[in-house]
């Protein structure tokens, strides 16, 4: 039970037994954060400890108390980077795949079509069956053509075509738009995270730069009493 007891200690948050793997040492916490932590809990010693979603979630709330003292109004976007960091969640993800498990079987044809009436084998194709057309009314049924010049059916059939293959290449760049403010907006989470987590980072290592340099000037002057203390033994 006394083993027990030495691998767990309490969270002066939650109140709960921890692993020490699970425990941050309190005077490890930078003092924005502190600050925050005091609010809501006015006991807070810097000798005790705190869990790791604990800490999360004030670290959450510090993010977002910095992006609306930027922006003045925190967005939905920016809510997802918060909670992302409070559960320490990935934010990547493939657009891609996520957009195309939308797509009903219109839109699917629809983008094969805009992506075929976009290739230069369509346009082959259709130069050919132009040449052909003309071709077939002017020099081998000239006595009797089906369509005389001025190929009035043909100008038809190209009327109902380009009125056909309009709206299916507008609907498919209406779904690219969306794709890629889809993709804009993945990238800025991404982005925000990952300025979020370097200004952390930054800031850290100060915290802990300015600790270790606390420490080390704690230990040289116990160093300097020791050699006092020897000194005046010796004489």
């Amino acid at each position: 039970m006394a083993r027990k007891q030495q691998k767990t200690l309490i969270c002066q948050i939650c109140g709960q037994h921890k692993k020490l793997s699970e425990l941050i040492p309190a005077e490890l916490i930078r003092e924005p954060i502190v600050k925050i932590i005091r609010k809501t809990h006015p006991n807070w010693s810097s000798s005790g400890f705190i869990c790791i979603s604990d800490l999360n979630h004030f670290r959450a709330k510090y993010v977002e108390d910095i992006i609306r003292k930027d922006k003045g109004e925190v967005s939905t976007l920016e809510k997802q980077v918060v909670k992302s960091l409070e559960k320490q969640g990935l934010l990547s993800e493939n657009v891609n795949i996520l957009f195309d498990r939308r797509l009903t079987l219109g839109e699917r044809l629809a983008d094969k079509i805009a992506d075929y009436a976009g290739s230069w084998r369509f346009i082959g194709i259709f130069f050919a069956f132009l040449i052909a057309w003309i071709v077939i009314n002017s020099i081998l049924l000239i006595w009797k053509p089906f369509d005389p010049y001025p190929f009035i059916l043909l100008n038809l059939i190209l009327s109902c075509l380009a009125a056909i293959q309009a709206p299916v290449i507008i609907m498919s760049q209406n779904r690219q738009e969306v794709k890629d403010r889809l993709r804009a907006e993945n990238d800025y989470r991404v982005n925000l995270k990952a300025e979020v987590e370097i200004r952390h980072l930054h800031e850290k290592m100060d915290h802990l730069l300015i600790n270790q340099w606390q420490r080390l000037l704690e230990i040289q002057e116990v160093q300097t009493e020791l050699m006092e203390e020897v000194a005046r033994k010796r004489a």
